[in-house]
């Protein structure tokens, strides 16, 4: 209990170590050696513990070299880091030329649509002011040509739809055909066609019906006119 106290007390009085160079060169020598010595198993521990590759390299305030390395030699580790660093400093040029590309395409598409929108208003008869004689020579020959393409296009349409409606009607007048070639095959079996065989009773009534013209004068007029007969 009496250490446990102690050791407390001198921890709250020693409080935090300031970062800093350690003025006393005994004192800076000591920590140098404690350090390294934790900096190089923690090294260690991270290597094993989550199977990493790790390199450290240390060299003291009077030159001596300290290292560390998972691998076979530290050489095989710093090689890795060189072509890591290249790759990122190649992936990085590779990308600003990328955006360099990117904009300058940017800024043509824009300059190309600026153009496009101002020939349409000429087109459509805007800001002709400032176009010479040439100029609107070139709008009007544009129109002209556009102007056919569409006449050519509407006329196309319209002999699709002729084309279209000849052919139905040739299709309506041979199933009309058929059916009435069915109708008078069988004239008292159309009940399916009810129509058609109205049409053909009532034909065939009006046939039979006697009328009563005759040619002369009437029969009462001959009675009281004999002589005019």
């Amino acid at each position: 209990m009496i250490v446990t106290s102690v050791g407390r007390i001198l921890t709250m009085v020693r409080g935090k170590v300031q970062m800093r160079r350690i003025e006393n060169t005994a004192s800076r020598q000591v920590t140098f050696s404690k350090r390294r010595s934790g900096l190089l198993k923690k090294a260690y521990e991270l290597s094993v513990l989550c199977d990493a590759e790790v390199g450290v390299i240390i060299f003291s305030q009077k030159g001596r070299l300290y290292q560390f390395s998972s691998s076979s030699e530290i050489q095989n580790t710093i090689d890795r880091y060189h072509r890591s660093s290249n790759d990122a400093d190649t992936y990085k040029a590779n990308m600003e030329q990328y955006i360099l590309h990117l904009k300058q395409e940017t800024t043509d598409m824009e300059r190309k649509i600026e153009l496009l929108e101002v020939s349409l208003r000429k087109l459509s008869g805007q800001c002709l002011g400032s176009c010479s004689t040439d100029e609107i020579q070139m709008i009007g020959d544009q129109l002209d040509l556009s102007l056919r393409s569409i006449r050519a296009r509407k006329a196309q349409l319209f002999n699709d739809k002729i084309q279209q409606l000849q052919e139905k009607e040739r299709s309506l007048k041979e199933e009309n055909a058929k059916l009435l070639a069915k109708c008078y095959a069988n004239p008292w079996q159309s009940t399916a066609y009810p129509r058609v065989a109205a049409i053909d009773s009532q034909s065939s009534r009006s046939e039979d019906v006697e009328t009563g013209l005759s040619i002369g004068l009437p029969e009462s007029l001959t009675r009281h006119h004999p002589a005019q007969v």
